[in-house]
């Protein structure tokens, strides 16, 4: 609960409510929100706006009054130029819900939408593969990726033959354990993958050691999931003012130096924060705004979290 108060803290001042984001024009010009970075898939050349959102934890309900708020974040983040959502068969009813808001909002057609494979064996693979094409209501699915290496190289071989018939657009796998950095190397260097979904902040910067640097020499589109580590960055900030030089870059918020932090990194597709709340939305979309740090700022960046 402390996590979610600090964010709640360090965007309250931020311009709407929730219940008017769909109607209401954003505190963001629209000057600004064109021009939120992108960066291309390699295996294709396709733009994808550097921020997404994710679903775990936040998209699995069943109530309506809980669900209004994830429509406004979802509008928010197509408003601002997003269009990634990532979601999991693994996340209960967040691939539901994802799907019928899309609907709901009549953003199909506007939305990268992504989702996972979870489980073992040709037929089983299939069979929650329709699934999530049932649900999320697109064909094609823009991406499915092998969640966590679950039997990766029958449920890739599923993927490769969807993606020949049409059925999705790109393949990828994930992990979510550090342990599982090892295997993710050695699955992108034995065979051929869009995308590849990885945990890294500035809490978490193993994957800087050869996940990023296998995926750029071989092509591979990164999803970086975890940026604030849990809502624990948030935590070590609580608060503690942001530094004056973050303006530099363009940062009025923590969330923002996070995700900047991130986002400079070359390899680094697009980075998908999980959230329900319509204006912590609103500033991570920030987040690929402006300036971002060059590599010296971003040891600064480093140096500063070390010292909190």
């Amino acid at each position: 609960m402390k996590t979610i108060m600090t964010r709640r803290e360090a965007t309250r001042l931020m311009a709407g409510t929730a219940a008017s984001l769909l109607v209401a024009p954003s505190s963001v010009s629209a000057q600004t929100q064109t021009s939120l970075l992108q960066r291309a898939i390699p295996s294709s050349g396709e733009k994808l706006p550097v921020i997404g959102l994710g679903t775990s934890g936040v998209f699995n309900t069943a109530s309506a009054a809980e669900r209004e708020p994830l429509e406004q974040v979802v509008a928010m983040l197509v408003k601002m130029g997003g269009k990634m959502i990532d979601t999991a068969p693994a996340y209960g009813q967040a691939e539901t819900v994802t799907g019928e808001i899309a609907a709901k909002l009549k953003l199909h057609d506007k939305l990268f939408l992504a989702t996972k494979v979870g489980t073992t064996g040709k037929a089983e693979g299939i069979q929650q593969m329709e699934h999530s094409l049932a649900v999320l209501g697109k064909k094609p699915l823009d991406l499915i990726q092998v969640h966590n290496l679950t039997d990766w190289e029958t449920q890739l071989a599923n993927l490769n033959e969807w993606k020949k018939q049409g059925g999705i657009r790109y393949t990828g796998i994930t992990a979510s354990r550090l342990s599982a950095h090892a295997d993710i190397v050695r699955a992108m260097e034995k065979e051929r993958v869009d995308f590849v979904q990885i945990n890294y902040s500035l809490m978490e910067r193993e994957a800087e050691e050869r996940v990023l640097p296998v995926a750029k020499e071989r092509g591979v589109a990164v999803l970086v999931n975890r940026p604030f580590g849990r809502g624990d960055l948030f935590g070590r900030v609580r608060e503690k003012p942001l530094p004056e030089w973050a303006a530099e870059i363009d940062c009025k918020t923590w969330g923002q130096f996070f995700l900047k932090w991130i986002v400079a990194h070359p390899a680094v597709t697009c980075v998908i924060p999980a959230t329900s709340n319509p204006h912590h939305m609103e500033d991570n979309m920030q987040g690929g705004l402006g300036r971002l740090p060059d590599e010296k700022m971003r040891r600064r960046m480093v140096e500063a979290m070390s010292a909190i």
